[in-house]
């Protein structure tokens, strides 16, 4: 048998590669860039001409709104047309969501600006460090409100937390298929929706039965916030709980282990993280409540440490009563207000930075 080969003159020459085309089926990388920036001048040059003819300014938010529109349109079509239709949808998919992400963003953004833009012009040493006793006009600070905050906050964790992990711990582990247990989350659910000032007062309704009406305690205020705060922690924890498999506890269980113990040294270990989080999710949604604090804890312009003694300012009630009795110069009281909202930011920020930190130390390790 004789074999043939080519010599290397009569073999045909490799095809050299293409560089990438819009007809090789693919947008570029900087397409949508182009599309994005490209409509943006459209729009620009859509609402000059509009405000050319009529003499006003450009309305930006129109503009943003009308240049998003014409992207999504854009970007549909040239995809369609190039990458074919199921990219098409694919990007005008992407687009959408894209555009509901910014504009979800935006009124986050802008109160954050202003509360900071204005927070720190009523910002000063002793702003943080004196109360409002004997001030009228310029001068004065919050920290009476601050430590009342921080207080009242503090008694309403200690009150919720244990009654709503408790209660998470009997509803995952103990109450499947038991009618009290479908009882416990069906009142749950009713109390998430309980308006806060229903909570201050039943808060109120309950001391003034002991110590007639009129009466105004810091602990008032931790009762309504803790039921305000109960609801969240147990819906929180009885998610995270559900998320421990099974085979963990069938493990324990098989070595023996009863069952309290289980929960104390695997279930609960294995949740801490999540359950952390939604425990500082919960305070971070009651420690700005302003209308239960208002009839509970009351309004006051001097330091006060006890809980059980008299009335107790908050940072939000303090917030409130400078912006709506505003003295001369107006404008002391309205920068005190500003900067107590800034300092309220500021500490549910430190919160949330707290949970984090507490979830990825305790977080389940899946390494060796």
């Amino acid at each position: 048998m004789t074999v043939i080969t080519a010599s290397p003159a009569t073999r045909p020459p490799a095809p050299e590669s293409e560089p990438m085309r819009l007809t090789n089926g693919h947008l570029p990388k900087w397409a949508p860039w182009a599309v994005l920036v490209g409509s943006f001048a459209i729009s620009f040059i859509i609402f000059g001409i509009l405000a050319m003819a009529s003499g006003d300014a450009i309305n930006i938010a129109g503009l943003v709104v009308v240049a998003a529109l014409i992207f999504l349109v854009l970007i549909f079509v040239i995809s369609t047309v190039v990458e074919g239709r199921r990219k098409g949808v694919d990007r005008l998919v992407t687009g959408v969501v894209s555009s509901a992400f910014v504009l979800a963003m935006v009124p986050l953004v802008s109160v954050a600006w202003t509360v900071v833009a204005n927070g720190v012009a009523g910002l000063s040493a002793e702003f943080l460090s004196s109360s409002m006793r004997n001030v009228v006009g310029e001068g004065g600070g919050a920290l009476h409100a601050i430590v009342g905050t921080l207080l009242i906050t503090l008694a309403a964790a200690i009150i919720s937390i244990p009654i709503g992990l408790f209660t998470a711990i009997y509803l995952v582990e103990y109450g499947k298929g038991n009618r009290l247990a479908t009882g416990i989350t069906f009142l749950v659910d009713v109390m998430t929706g309980i308006p806060s000032i229903v909570a201050g007062l039943f808060a109120y309704a309950v001391f003034a039965i002991f110590f007639g009406p009129g009466i105004r305690l810091g602990i008032m205020g931790s009762v309504a916030l803790a039921v305000l705060m109960i609801p969240v922690v147990v819906r929180s924890s009885e998610e995270m709980l559900r998320l421990v498999p099974n085979e963990l506890r069938e493990a324990a269980y098989a070595l023996g282990v009863p069952k309290w113990l289980t929960i104390v040294k695997v279930v609960l270990p294995t949740s801490i993280a999540g359950i952390t989080t939604g425990i500082m999710l919960s305070i971070s949604r009651v420690i700005g409540e302003t209308a239960p604090l208002l009839i509970t804890a009351g309004v006051t312009a001097s330091m006060n440490y006890d809980l059980f003694s008299g009335r107790m300012m908050t940072l939000p009630v303090f917030a409130y009563s400078q912006y709506m009795n505003q003295g001369i110069p107006a404008q002391a009281y309205i920068d005190r207000a500003w900067a107590a909202a800034f300092i309220l930011i500021i500490i549910v920020m430190v919160l949330n930075l707290v949970a984090r930190l507490v979830a990825k130390v305790f977080a389940p390790k899946t390494g060796r």
